[in-house]
């Protein structure tokens, strides 16, 4: 199976392929079945609207999560190819952000998110799939964090509840200004700390989708 055909149908299924690595056994990957392990894993996610429109357009007929949504989209996916779907949000929890800094240049970034240096902070990592065979890929990409060369940081400024300071993210300040704060801002448009960041502005998410993300992050954050 060929790595371009992989992201094809990543694409067709609603979804933005996000880079793959081949495993090894220090990163903890699954095995695709007993006694099989995997020995490839491409990542499949969003970045831009795609996944957005896809999942907006299933949920206006059957009302699921976005989690269920990416669970039935990426097992039915692994299934036509042969593969394993694996999950950010399944327990116990792998490490994703770890892999995905091995799969494409994404960084830590002072908001605790990966950082892209397209995609800035606007993009996200819906699961994996996990293949026996090791896949050719394409040459990784290298290039450095965009933080690195940012010196005035105004993601570290621009909450107003300085819920952010570069080492951590103070959950409980952030949701108490969202229920506390007569329509804050930050409902309708996302989170002004990544809003403030200058990289991957084009992939900003829409009000729609920022909405949806800042809703489910209150109902699981409610103080």
């Amino acid at each position: 199976m060929l790595f371009a055909d992989i992201e094809r149908a990543i694409r067709d299924a609603g979804m933005t392929p996000r880079g793959g690595f081949h495993a090894d056994d220090a990163d903890g990957v699954p095995p695709v079945a007993a006694d099989t392990p995997a020995r490839t894993v491409v990542f499949a996610g969003n970045a831009g609207p795609h996944m957005w429109r896809a999942f907006d357009a299933t949920r206006a007929q059957r009302a699921m999560t976005l989690d269920e949504w990416s669970e039935e989209v990426l097992t039915g996916l692994a299934a036509r190819l042969g593969a394993r779907a694996a999950f950010p949000f399944e327990r116990p929890h792998l490490p994703f952000q770890r892999w995905a800094m091995r799969a494409e240049a994404c960084h830590p970034s002072p908001l605790g998110l990966l950082i892209h240096p397209d995609y800035g902070v606007w993009h996200g990592y819906r699961g994996a799939l996990l293949f026996a065979a090791a896949i050719e890929l394409p040459p990784p990409d290298r290039r450095a964090s965009p933080c690195a060369s940012c010196a005035d940081r105004p993601c570290l400024s621009a909450c107003p509840v300085r819920a952010f300071d570069g080492k951590s993210y103070d959950v409980p300040a952030c949701a108490r200004h969202l229920v506390g704060v007569p329509e804050p801002v930050c409902m309708d448009v996302g989170c002004l700390a990544r809003h403030a960041c200058p990289v991957g502005r084009d992939y900003r998410y829409a009000p729609a989708q920022a909405r949806f993300h800042m809703a489910s992050f209150l109902r699981n954050h409610r103080p």
